[in-house]
């Protein structure tokens, strides 16, 4: 099982490349819209995945 910090760690790796790939959707939108709708979709992955991380944290925090 991992520990908090490495939950926090992947926690903020998740969030950063959430971020980047909704930029690099935006810059692909015009040019290519299936590649910036592929890239919205992993990045709804990763986002549903960051929530359940986070609420997991959360549960740990409070058993501490």
């Amino acid at each position: 099982m991992p520990t908090l910090a490495q939950m926090n760690g992947s926690l903020h790796i998740h969030q950063f490349y959430i971020g980047r790939l909704r930029a690099k959707q935006e810059q692909l939108f015009d040019s290519d819209p299936e590649l910036a709708m592929l890239l919205d979709n992993v990045a709804e992955v990763l986002k549903e995945h960051a929530v359940d991380l986070a609420e997991e944290i959360a549960e740990r925090e409070c058993d501490s």
